[in-house]
């Protein structure tokens, strides 16, 4: 590796901005298909149901994918592995453009998952590295990726309508290879070890860990899972349960996107509530949004629906934010990447399998019986919160020069 003396000239606010578009194009990467699904079934001759499983080895590879990448992030650089992140990303979604067959697109949706595995684990990595106030860098990283999921719906929906689902995969496959060249040419390898940061300013009992981690798993499991089903069935439950306003993809994918804006502002918020309040204070009133809300939207249709939606991606992407937090606050520089990477594993692999789910309990019995199943398991997030310790405050002399 080089030398900090001689590589140290990241700027701390560019190396931020390029990670957090990255967290954008990772989100918005891994849901075209979840948009695009509902017009490409028919241009394929395959049903929906059919063919939104091809999406699941993706799904999986988003997750088991990180533990590798995670590790070559800390062992190796993470600066490098951004750059094939990028690059890698952007070349596999044009290669769906080009697809032919079912079997070709599973491929290529694996190849966007593999890619899409480097960013959390490396790039939330290098947002704690970097960070001056850890909460609120991770409520905007969360905000970037959660405008990702809004306008990959609604710029999917547009090009879609108009030029095709191919361009819809092409055109943001050609804009993201273009950042990455951006990011190779301004941003160098940099050792950030033994920097003064942000994280790590809050401890728990040595004894109370096995809380920490229990609350962890816990609440990774049940959000990811959900997260993940609300974003891949949302576009299909709209253009249901939305008839009575509008059958246009392109005005379907505005609503859909102004939904998530919701989730954007709700991970902001938590983030800055995190600089100032502990995690557990912050997570606990939390987990009482999704359970409820989830049984609700079960039965709702148009507006009601569109509400009963907003309560959902404000718990969800609210969580998501909280759970970062947690690892970036009690991991140290020199193994965080492999923290992430371990987080990350569970949370996308768990979240691979909801996408069978979907379609599985769509099948069985429409959004009815998947909304109300996926509520009972936000129940779990109630639990988590109630278990996670109290925070003990480490005074600024303690923490890393």
């Amino acid at each position: 590796m080089n030398s900090p003396r001689k590589s140290s000239r990241n700027s701390p606010s560019r190396v931020i901005t390029f990670v957090n578009a990255a967290h954008f194009i990772d989100h918005y990467s891994m849901l075209i298909f979840a948009a695009a699904v509902i017009i490409m079934g028919p241009a394929l001759g395959v049903a929906y149901s059919e063919l939104l499983p091809y999406a699941t080895p993706g799904f999986v590879a988003f997750g088991a994918g990180s533990l590798v990448t995670g590790w070559l992030g800390d062992r190796w650089s993470r600066r490098h592995m951004m750059v094939i992140f990028f690059l890698g990303i952007g070349a596999s979604m044009i290669a769906v453009g080009f697809v032919q067959t079912p079997l070709q697109l599973g491929a290529a949706l694996l190849a966007i998952g593999l890619f899409a595995s480097i960013y959390h684990p490396v790039g939330t990595a290098m947002i704690v590295s970097y960070a001056d106030k850890l909460g609120r860098e991770m409520g905007l990283n969360g905000v970037w990726g959660n405008l990702g999921v809004a306008s990959s719906a609604l710029v999917t929906g547009v090009i879609g309508q108009y030029l095709g689902w191919r361009w819809a995969f092409i055109a943001p496959g050609i804009v993201t290879i273009l950042i990455g060249v951006a990011f190779a040419l301004m941003v160098v390898h940099e050792d950030r070890t033994g920097t003064r940061q942000a994280a790590a300013q809050a401890r728990v009992a040595k004894e109370d860990m096995w809380r920490v981690f229990l609350a962890l798993l816990i609440v990774v499991i049940a959000i990811s899972t959900t997260f993940n089903a609300i974003t891949v069935a949302m576009p299909k439950l709209f253009a249901e349960r939305l008839a009575g306003l509008t059958n246009s993809p392109a005005l379907l994918g505005v609503i859909a996107a102004g939904v998530y804006v919701f989730g954007a502002m709700t991970q902001y918020t938590i983030g800055k509530l995190i600089d100032h309040y502990s995690l557990k204070a912050v997570m606990l009133p939390l987990s009482f949004l999704l359970a409820p809300f989830m049984y609700f939207a079960a039965t709702l249709s148009n507006l009601p629906l569109i509400i009963a939606s907003i309560g959902i991606v404000m718990g969800a992407f609210g969580q998501v934010t909280v759970n970062d937090a947690m690892v970036g606050k009690y991991t140290t520089e020199e193994w965080r990447s492999r923290a992430y990477s371990v987080r990350y594993f569970v949370g996308f692999t768990a979240a691979g399998a909801s996408v069978g789910l979907v379609a599985w309990l769509y099948e069985k019995g429409g959004f009815v019986t998947m909304l109300q199943a996926f509520g009972a398991l936000c129940l779990l997030v109630i639990v988590a919160a109630i278990i996670l310790p109290r925070e003990i405050k480490v005074p600024a002399a303690q923490t890393a020069p």
